[in-house]
């Protein structure tokens, strides 16, 4: 009995947990959860509350990666991007991956969000749409 409560085998935690990307990308989420930028911060305090109805993880594995924001509902990632995005086609892969599972992507350059927080915040909650009604 306690041993499936736990993460025994056939247990839905040991899945879930293998689902998110094992340990290393756990581990890598959580460090970037710590470690945070400014900019990621400041969009953070625009999205966290869930004032929208929306509910938004920050710093999600979704393997082999971890964006910097995920609504889970809306299948939607939001990323910001700094000076070392700037090269042309860099994140054409990682983009093509996530869309292929199912994920739309949103990026943001950061000096957008430092100079239009509010406009980039409106911009996700219209991507997002209406908050969908609670299941019956």
């Amino acid at each position: 009995m306690g041993a499936e409560r736990h993460g025994g085998p056939g247990s839905d935690s040991k899945q879930r947990f293998e689902m998110r990307g094992g340990p290393f990308l756990i581990g890598r989420a959580r460090k970037l959860r710590r470690d945070m930028t400014e900019v990621e911060q400041l969009l953070w305090q625009g999205l966290r509350r869930g004032q929208h109805g929306w509910r938004f993880r920050r710093q999600h594995p979704i393997p082999p990666y971890v964006v910097d924001f995920a609504c889970i509902e809306a299948r939607l990632v939001v990323e910001c991007d700094g000076g070392q995005h700037a090269q042309a086609g860099e994140h054409d892969a990682r983009d093509q991956q996530l869309r292929h599972k199912g994920w739309r992507i949103l990026r943001f350059w950061n000096n957008e969000i430092l100079e239009n927080r509010h406009g980039v915040i409106e911009t996700i909650i219209a991507a997002l749409g209406p908050y969908p009604p609670p299941p019956p």
